[in-house]
């Protein structure tokens, strides 16, 4: 499953650096499925789902910092646990208990994200 930030955020910003995949963004701020991954151009999405990579998409939150679930793998392939959890001081990055993925699905995600 995907890793969701809560209202609780105060937005210090420490888990966006953290991100292996660059899912995190400060609230109000566009998103790129080509930030921080090898994606470019038009894509399909291992969900099916097809995208241009650099095309800015529009913000999941307005107000706090967020995470593109398309984009979170929990880490998967690069550590042991979410980075955004561990250094989150009010432990408000959570799991997203309406997208929950299999640990095959989020491996999947990172290659496809990352290939070698």
């Amino acid at each position: 499953m995907a890793i969701i930030i809560t209202d609780e955020c105060i937005n210090c910003g420490a888990c966006e650096p953290e991100c292996p995949n660059t899912a995190i963004y400060e609230g109000a701020d566009d998103w790129r499925y080509s930030d921080g991954t090898s994606l470019e151009g038009d894509v399909v999405l291992p969900s099916g789902k097809a995208v241009n990579a650099d095309e800015a998409q529009e913000p999941v939150s307005d107000e706090i910092y967020y995470i593109v679930p398309d984009k979170c793998t929990e880490c998967k392939g690069f550590h042991e646990e979410p980075q955004c959890a561990a250094v989150c001081p009010v432990d408000c990055c959570v799991p997203d208990e309406d997208n929950v993925e299999t640990e095959e699905v989020l491996l999947g995600k990172q290659q496809f994200m990352h290939p070698e």
